[in-house]
């Protein structure tokens, strides 16, 4: 075989089981909007959600996966930054795993002002779904978890407001909102991505932190949004913490999975994303919403190919990412020479290198005009060759 090919994205569906209890009395929006500016060019033209994760996946399709397993059968789904690849994606891949008309889209472009705005202008579309609760979920993150779970906790704790937590090394909390509860669960305090986030009352080396999934009570929730003095724009910096001051907020932790921890990875850096995709080179820490085996996307390495990318088994890459639809030339070296990386290429300070077509050709470009204004060498002897 003369080159490494991606296979193309199959219309799979997810490993048959018995059909959940469909979960009633609650709202689910699902927030979707996001630009993923750190993800440099691979969300030049599309929102985080929707970029590639596994081959066959797309960030968002965890949460879609999770939602449907979970038994919610009406959703909404929030957009804004560059809707269009998930206003497709969707209906296509997920829209027969409702109800008819149990999954609608909302296009939020130039309008939402914030994650709690997004909610407040689509609050006639969640009030329309009935129910005494709203689910908040966020579309750009890899985990597996039953929401139904976090419902029946939520309904017995007697808390306004309940945020899925997840717990990580205080170093790495800075961009998260990070909390600290008492026993019972209760948050104590909530920071939005703190400078110096704090620990846990019983593991100060690590901190407590949103998974940006949430659940409220209706009624608390709609004051919360419209009779607030000054209109609540974000739920990270403005709703949470407002509940945390009233003393309604409380905490649920995620299960523990199959390797005796949760898993949970916000994949919205190239360091991030490429080496969350690598934890399921040789096993399963969440279940893939779409079978993709890692041979359709998986180069060695540390490295990843998304789908349409091609690449030549000449080519030696490590810790790369190879954009979608990237023709990869023969005998490209990536990964070993940062000064030649950060040439032509975007590469982070911890090593993770993206390649992307434009670049390339840019490359090739520079290459051509230098063939070009070369001399030849001369032929010519010398006097006394």
């Amino acid at each position: 075989m003369s080159e490494y090919m991606p296979a193309v994205p199959r219309l799979a569906t997810p490993v048959t089981r018995p059909a959940p209890v469909p979960v009633t009395g609650v709202a689910t929006l699902l927030l979707a909007g996001g630009k993923g500016t750190r993800l440099h060019e691979l969300t030049a033209r599309d929102s985080k959600p929707a970029v590639p994760f596994a081959g066959a996946n797309r960030i968002i399709d965890f949460a879609m996966a999770n939602v449907v397993r979970s038994g919610l059968p009406r959703m909404l789904v929030a957009t804004q930054y560059a809707p269009h690849s998930l206003h497709h994606h969707l209906p296509t891949r997920w829209g027969h795993r409702f109800p008819q008309a149990g999954l609608a889209l909302r296009d939020g472009q130039d309008r939402f002002m914030g994650t709690a705005d997004a909610a407040r202008q689509t609050w006639d579309a969640l009030e329309a779904m009935g129910g005494d609760q709203v689910l908040i979920l966020a579309a750009d993150h890899v985990y597996d978890m039953n929401y139904a779970d976090l419902l029946a906790a939520h309904r017995v704790s007697g808390a306004a407001v309940t945020v899925a937590v997840d717990t990580v090394p205080r170093a790495e909390a800075r961009g998260f909102g990070v909390m600290q509860a008492d026993a019972h669960g209760r948050i104590l305090s909530f920071l939005e991505k703190p400078a110096d986030p704090p620990g846990m009352i019983d593991q100060p080396d690590r901190a407590m932190v949103s998974m940006g999934i949430y659940v409220f009570d209706r009624r608390w929730l709609q004051e919360a949004l419209f009779d607030r003095p000054v209109e609540a724009m974000d739920f990270g910096h403005d709703v949470i913490p407002d509940a945390v001051a009233q003393g309604v907020a409380g905490v649920w932790r995620m299960p523990a999975g199959p390797s005796g921890r949760g898993y949970w990875r916000d994949v919205g850096t190239l360091d991030a994303l490429r080496r969350a995709q690598l934890d399921f080179v040789s096993a399963e820490p969440a279940r893939l919403p779409f079978a993709s085996p890692a041979s359709d996307w998986y180069l060695g390495r540390g490295s990843i190919a998304m789908p349409g990318a091609v690449v030549p088994e000449s080519a030696r890459l490590t810790c790369t990412l190879v954009a979608p639809g990237t023709q990869v030339p023969p005998g490209l070296v990536t990964g070993e020479n940062a000064t030649e990386d950060a040439r032509w290429f975007t590469r982070t300070p911890a090593g993770t290198v993206l390649i992307t077509q434009t670049m390339l050709d840019r490359r090739a470009a520079h290459a051509h005009i230098r063939r070009s204004v070369t001399p030849p060498p001369s032929n010519r002897r010398g006097l006394h060759a």
